[in-house]
C-alpha cells in the first residue's frame, strides 16, 4: 500500500512537473497609433527571456515557444513607445510615437545636430515634399517649406531656377544669393542637373550661429542638400514613372478686343487733334477718321488688315457718333500668344534607384530621365542623370565613402527678353488683335501655299507693326539652345573610433573630404536669313561654351566625450577651395541655310574668350558643450582668405557664439506632463560677404583693382582703356546677426511652436565712392554702406485630428522682414536709379516717382502732386498740377516691394492608404510697379493693344474717372501703375494611395502607389495678367510666363 501511495505521488509530482513546463504559442498585430499602418520590423521579446521575434510586413508575428511562467510581452520600435503586455493568445498593440525619440536630425555645417538642443536657426526640409512634385529645378520647391525665405517664381522655361533670399536683403551691391552645400561640399554646379529624388534631405540655415562655419560666403543663409545613402538590409529597388502637362499658370492681362482697339485708336488720333493741334472737336474727328487707315493699316495696302469687310478704314467710325459702327463684322480673330503658347504641353519622368547594404558597406545608385515641353513653342527641357553612393566601415577605426554624379541635360528656349520685337512675350502679347497670324486674301480667307496649308503673315503687306515679323514664326524658325555636361564627386576617408577599446583616443577622429564639381555649357544661339532683324545680313549664328571647375579640400579633426553628465565636442580644421571659369564665343553672319555651324559663315561678327579664377583657404574651429542634454553652449571661428581682396586686406574672421536651455528638462517640469519639449535658444555672431557683383549682376573677382580691358582695339593695333581705378583697402562686406528663439513641442507632440526674431546688421557695403566728374570717372569701389534687416518668423503645426485610420495634420508658416539702409556715403546719402530710390532711413529699392492726383473733368488730362520746398530742403507747399515736367521734379517716396507678412499654410490628411496634401502660399503688403500694366495703358506705338482698364478712360468734359485721355505715345510714368503685391496661390495638391499589402504581397512586391499632383494651381492677386513674385524688387518683364503642370504617377517597390 505504501509502495502504491509513493507510486501515486511520483506521477502527480511528474505531471505537475510536466504542466509547468508546457509551452505556449502567441499571435499578435502592431500597428502605429501615428497612422494606422502595420509597424514592420517590431521587436517582440517575451521579458526576462532571449525569446523574441520581429513583426513582418502586416505588423504580424507569431511566438510559439512561449514558457507558461512567462506573463509579459514587450514590443518597440526605433522612434516609438515601448510598451509592455500581458500574454494571451492573441494580443493587439498600437505603438504611440516617442517625441524624445523622434527629435528631428539636421545636416548642419560641417556635421549633425538634434533640432531641440540646436542653438542656432535652421529647418529641415522633408524630401518627400519636393520629389513628387512635378518640378525640374529643387529650387521651385522650396517656397512655402520654411520660414525666413523668399522665392521669385522663375521663369516657366523648363529647366530654369527661382531666385531665393533668406531673411531679407543682404547687401546693395553683393549677392543675395545663398550658398548651396551638396553633401557637405560646397556646390558649383547647375541646380536643374541634381535630381529631386535623389534628394534625402535639404536644411536651411539662417543665422550665424548655423552658418558662420561657411564665413565667406554664409552671410547670405546656406541650403543644405543631402544625398539619399545606402542603407542596411537586403537590396530594394524603386521605380518611378510620371507622366503630365503643362499650360500658363497666370491669367493673361484682360486686352480688348478688335473694335475697342480701332475705338481707342480713333480716340488717340482725335485727342491729338484737339489737345495737341488746337483742332476743335468735329474736324478734328475727321482728321482721326481719315488717318485710320494709314495709321493702322499701312502705306501699302491699308485694307488688307481691316478685318471689319463690310466697311473700309473711312467708314468703321460713325461720324455722328464717333464710335465704331456695331454692325461691322470681323473676318478674323488670331490671338497672337493663342499661336505661341500650347495649352498642354507634355512631360514624362522616369527613376530607377537601388538600395542595400550589410552592417558594413552600403549602396545606392539611381537613374533618371525628363522630357519636358515648354508652353512656348519650340521650347523644352531634357535631362539624363545618374547618381552612385557607396559608404564602407573597413575596420572599427576606418571608413570611406564616395558619392558621384553625371548629368546631361538640353534646354531649348527662346533667346530674347525685354521690350524687343523678337521676343515673344512682349510682341505677341501686346500685339493689336486685329492683326493676323496668317497671310489673308482681300475677303479676309487665308491665303493657301502650294500644300494647302496657311501662310505665316511676316508683314510684307505693309503692316505698320513689327515689319517682316512673326512671332510663330520666329519660334520656328531661329534656334537656341543649352547643352549642359555636369560631373560631381564627393569623397570622404575617416580614421577614429567611438569604442571604448580606443583608450585615450575614443572619439578622436581625422576626416579627410574632397569634393569637386565640373560643367561644360555649350550654348547656340542662331537669329534666320529669311526674316528678321538678320534677314539682311544671312543670317547670324552665336556659339559659346563656358566651363566651370571648382574642388574642395578639407581635413576635420573632431572630438567627442563624454564625462558623467557633461559631453564636449570639438572640432578644427583647414579647408582651400578653388573655382575657375572659362569662356568662349564667336559669331559669324551670311551664312549657309540649313547648317548651323561657323564655319561656312562669311563675317566675323565677334570673337572673345577669357578666364577668371577665384580661391578661398579657410582655417576654422568649433565647439559644443552640455551638460545633462539641459545647457547647450556653442561657439565656432572661422578666418578666410580671399583671392578677390589685396593681399593687406585679404583675410577675415568670423565667428558665433549660441546657447540653448532646454526648460522642459528641468525638475520643475517633471510634473508638466504635456509638454514634449520646450527649448529657449540665444545666438550672435558675424559673417562674411566677398560675392562682390558687376552693374549688370554678374560676379566681379578683382573689385580692388584698377582693370583695363582689353577689348578696345585701334585698327590693328591692341587698345585697352582703364575701365575702374583701384583701391587696396577693399574688404570683406560683413553682417552680424542676433537671433532669438523659443521651441516647444506639446500634448505629445500633437502641437509644435516654433518663434523666433532676428536683427541682422550688414556692414562695410561695398558701393561706388562719388568722386568729380573732371577726373573721368562716377566713382570707385569703397566699403561705405550699413543696412539691418530684422523681423519675426513662426510655425505652428499639430495634429487637429488622430483616430483610428484618420489623421489629419496642419502648418501655419508666417515671416515678417523690415529693411532699413543705415548709412551710404557721406558726399551722396542716396542713389536714385530710374523709378528706385537707395536712401538712408528707407528700404532698399524704395519707390521713388511722380505721384498721380487724378484726372482733370475738363481736359481728361492726368493731375499730378507736386510741391515747393525752401532753402533747408522742406516741403513749404502742396498742390496740384497738369504739368508733368514739374511734377517729375517733385517725386514722392511710395513704398518698396518688401511684403508685410508672408509664408504658407499646408495640410496633410491620411485614411488607411489614402493621403492628401495641399500647399498654399500667400504675401500681405508690398508693392509692384507692373511695366507691362503701363505700357498697356500708356501705348507707345499704334500697332500695340490697351487693357481694357483703358475703357474707362475720360472721353468728354464733365467726365469723373481714374484713367486720363486715350493718348498715343504717352510717356508719363506715376504711381497709377503701383499695384498691390499681395497675393495668395495654391501652390501644390497631391494626392496618392498605397495599395492593400494583401493584394501586391501575392505579386512578390514590396509596395505600390498611385498618386497625382497639380503644380501653381491656381494664384489670386490684384491685377490679372501680372505676377506677383516675378522679382524682389517689385519690377516685372516680358519674361516666360509660369507653368501649371497636372502629373500623374506610379511608384512600386520591388
Amino acid at each position: 500500500m505504501k509502495r502504491k501511495l509513493m507510486l501515486l505521488m511520483t506521477c502527480l509530482m511528474i505531471g505537475i512537473g510536466l504542466v509547468n513546463a508546457q509551452i505556449s504559442k502567441v499571435t499578435g498585430n502592431v500597428t502605429s497609433e501615428e497612422d494606422g499602418l502595420p509597424v514592420v520590423g517590431a521587436s517582440v521579446l517575451v521579458k526576462g527571456t532571449t525569446v523574441g521575434t520581429v513583426t513582418d510586413i502586416d505588423g504580424n508575428f507569431t511566438l510559439t515557444n512561449v514558457p507558461s511562467s512567462a506573463g509579459t510581452l514587450v514590443i518597440s520600435f526605433i522612434g516609438m513607445q515601448s510598451q509592455e503586455v500581458k500574454i494571451k493568445p492573441n494580443v493587439k498593440v498600437v505603438l504611440h510615437s516617442d517625441s524624445e525619440q523622434l527629435d528631428e536630425v539636421m545636416v548642419v555645417a560641417y556635421g549633425t545636430a538634434k533640432k531641440s538642443s540646436f542653438t542656432g536657426s535652421a529647418s529641415n526640409i522633408d524630401s518627400k515634399k519636393l520629389e513628387l512634385r512635378p518640378i525640374t529645378n529643387v529650387s521651385k520647391g522650396l517656397e512655402g517649406q520654411t520660414t525666413g525665405l523668399l522665392t521669385t517664381s522663375g521663369s516657366g522655361q523648363p529647366g530654369e531656377a527661382s531666385k531665393i533670399i533668406i531673411r531679407g536683403y543682404g547687401s546693395i551691391n553683393a549677392s543675395q544669393d545663398p550658398l548651396y552645400v551638396v553633401d557637405g561640399i560646397p556646390f558649383d554646379g547647375d541646380l536643374s542637373s541634381i535630381n529631386p529624388s535623389d534628394i534625402e534631405s535639404m536644411t536651411v540655415l539662417k543665422d550665424a550661429s548655423a552658418g558662420a562655419l561657411y564665413g565667406a560666403r554664409g552671410a547670405n543663409g546656406v541650403v543644405m542638400i543631402t544625398t539619399k545613402q545606402g542603407k542596411e538590409g537586403k537590396t530594394k529597388v524603386s521605380w518611378r514613372s510620371t507622366v503630365g502637362w503643362s499650360s500658363r499658370a497666370l491669367k493673361e492681362y484682360d486686352m480688348v478686343d478688335q473694335k475697342d482697339f480701332i475705338q481707342l485708336t480713333y480716340e488717340g488720333l482725335r485727342n491729338d487733334y484737339v489737345f495737341n493741334g488746337g483742332y476743335d472737336w468735329q474736324t478734328a474727328s475727321m482728321a482721326a477718321i481719315q488717318d485710320l487707315g494709314p495709321t493702322l493699316g499701312g502705306n501699302k495696302n491699308a485694307e488688307l488688315y481691316n478685318p471689319f469687310k463690310n466697311y473700309t478704314w473711312d467708314t468703321i467710325i460713325d461720324p455722328t457718333t464717333g464710335k465704331v459702327r456695331e454692325d461691322a463684322v470681323s473676318a478674323w480673330n488670331e490671338p497672337w500668344m493663342d499661336a505661341v503658347q500650347k495649352k498642354n504641353a507634355f512631360r514624362h519622368e522616369h527613376q530607377l534607384s537601388i538600395n542595400g547594404g550589410t552592417e558594413k558597406t552600403k549602396y545606392m545608385f539611381s537613374l533618371g530621365y525628363l522630357d519636358e515641353d515648354g508652353i512656348l513653342v519650340g521650347t523644352g527641357f531634357q535631362r539624363y542623370n545618374a547618381r552612385a553612393n557607396v559608404s564602407s566601415q573597413v575596420n572599427d577605426w576606418f571608413k570611406a565613402g564616395l558619392n558621384t554624379s553625371l548629368s546631361t541635360s538640353q534646354q531649348n528656349f527662346s533667346d530674347y527678353d525685354g521690350p524687343s520685337n523678337s521676343n515673344v512675350w512682349y510682341s505677341a502679347q501686346f500685339m493689336a488683335p486685329i492683326y493676323p497670324m496668317y497671310v489673308k486674301d482681300a475677303d479676309g480667307n487665308n491665303l493657301l501655299d502650294s500644300n494647302g496649308n496657311p501662310q505665316l503673315d511676316y508683314g510684307e503687306g505693309g503692316r505698320p507693326q513689327y515689319s517682316d515679323y512673326n512671332p510663330l514664326g520666329g519660334l520656328l524658325d531661329d534656334k537656341a539652345d543649352i547643352k549642359n555636361d555636369v560631373a560631381g564627386v564627393r569623397t570622404f576617408l575617416a580614421f577614429g573610433s567611438d569604442k571604448e577599446d580606443a583608450g585615450w583616443a575614443q572619439g578622436l577622429k581625422l576626416t579627410l573630404n574632397f569634393g569637386a564639381d565640373y560643367r561644360n555649357q555649350s550654348r547656340k544661339m542662331y537669329m534666320n536669313m529669311h526674316h528678321g532683324n538678320q534677314a539682311k545680313a544671312g543670317g547670324l549664328l552665336y556659339k559659346y561654351n563656358t566651363r566651370t571647375l571648382s574642388y574642395t579640400f578639407n581635413q576635420l579633426l573632431t572630438w567627442n566625450r563624454s564625462f558623467g553628465l557633461h559631453n564636449v565636442d570639438v572640432m578644427a580644421g583647414h579647408e582651400f577651395y578653388s573655382y575657375e571659369y572659362s569662356y568662349l564665343e564667336a559669331a559669324k553672319s551670311n551664312l549657309v541655310d540649313g547648317i548651323l555651324e561657323l564655319r561656312p559663315g562669311t563675317t566675323l561678327q565677334s570673337a572673345d574668350s577669357y578666364t577668371n579664377q577665384y580661391r578661398v583657404e579657410s582655417w576654422l574651429g568649433r565647439i559644443n558643450y552640455n551638460f545633462d542634454e539641459k545647457y547647450y553652449l556653442s561657439a565656432s571661428l572661422r578666418s578666410d582668405g580671399s583671392s578677390r581682396f589685396h593681399k593687406d586686406h585679404r583675410w577675415g574672421t568670423f565667428w558665433s557664439i549660441g546657447g540653448n536651455w532646454r526648460v522642459s528638462k528641468e525638475a520643475f517640469m517633471s510634473e508638466v506632463e504635456w509638454v514634449d519639449n520646450l527649448s529657449v535658444k540665444l545666438s550672435y555672431g558675424q559673417q562674411g560677404n566677398d560675392n562682390i557683383l558687376n552693374s549688370d549682376g554678374t560676379v566681379n573677382y578683382y573689385a580692388w583693382q584698377s582693370l583695363y580691358p582689353f577689348d578696345l582695339p585701334n585698327g590693328t593695333n591692341v587698345g585697352a582703356i582703364i575701365s575702374s581705378l583701384e583701391n587696396r583697402d577693399i574688404t570683406w562686406e560683413k553682417s552680424g546677426n542676433l537671433n532669438v528663439g523659443i521651441e516647444a513641442s506639446l500634448f505629445n507632440n500633437r502641437l509644435r511652436i516654433n518663434a523666433e526674431y532676428y536683427n541682422k546688421k550688414t556692414t562695410d557695403m561695398l558701393l561706388s565712392y562719388p568722386m568729380a566728374t573732371s577726373t573721368g570717372f562716377s566713382g570707385y569701389n569703397a566699403n561705405v554702406g550699413d543696412m539691418r534687416n530684422s523681423g519675426f518668423e513662426f510655425e505652428v503645426s499639430g495634429t487637429l485630428i488622430q483616430h483610428n485610420d484618420f489623421k489629419w495634420d496642419l502648418t501655419f508658416m508666417g515671416s515678417t522682414v523690415k529693411n532699413e539702409v543705415l548709412s551710404l556715403t557721406k558726399e551722396s546719402p542716396e542713389i536714385i536709379s530710374g523709378i528706385y530710390s537707395i536712401k538712408e532711413g528707407m528700404p532698399i529699392n524704395t519707390f521713388y516717382m511722380v505721384k498721380s492726383a487724378g484726372v482733370d473733368p475738363a481736359t481728361g488730362a492726368e493731375l499730378f502732386w507736386t510741391y515747393d520746398k525752401d532753402e533747408n530742403g522742406n516741403i513749404t507747399k502742396e498742390y496740384v498740377t497738369s504739368n508733368y515736367n514739374k511734377a517729375n521734379t517733385t517725386k514722392y517716396y511710395l513704398g518698396s516691394r518688401i511684403p508685410d507678412l508672408y509664408g504658407s499654410v499646408g495640410t496633410n490628411l491620411s485614411w488607411k492608404g489614402i493621403d492628401l496634401s495641399v500647399l498654399t502660399t500667400y504675401s500681405i503688403g508690398g508693392k509692384i510697379f507692373d511695366g507691362l500694366y503701363e505700357a498697356s495703358m500708356n501705348i507707345m506705338y499704334p500697332g500695340n493693344t490697351w487693357n481694357e482698364h483703358a475703357l474707362r478712360r475720360w472721353q468728354t468734359p464733365g467726365d469723373i474717372t481714374d484713367v486720363p485721355r486715350i493718348e498715343i505715345g504717352g510717356t508719363n510714368r506715376t504711381d497709377r501703375f503701383l499695384i498691390n503685391a499681395s497675393y495668395f496661390a495654391i501652390k501644390n495638391i497631391t494626392l496618392g494611395y498605397n495599395l492593400p499589402q494583401n493584394w501586391i504581397r501575392k505579386a512578390g512586391l514590396g509596395s505600390v502607389r498611385i498618386f497625382a499632383s497639380c503644380d501653381n494651381l491656381a494664384l489670386f492677386s490684384h491685377l490679372n495678367g501680372m505676377d506677383p513674385q516675378y522679382s524682389f524688387d517689385g519690377s516685372t518683364d516680358y519674361s516666360y510666363a509660369p507653368n501649371k503642370t497636372y502629373s500623374f504617377g506610379l511608384e512600386v517597390n520591388f
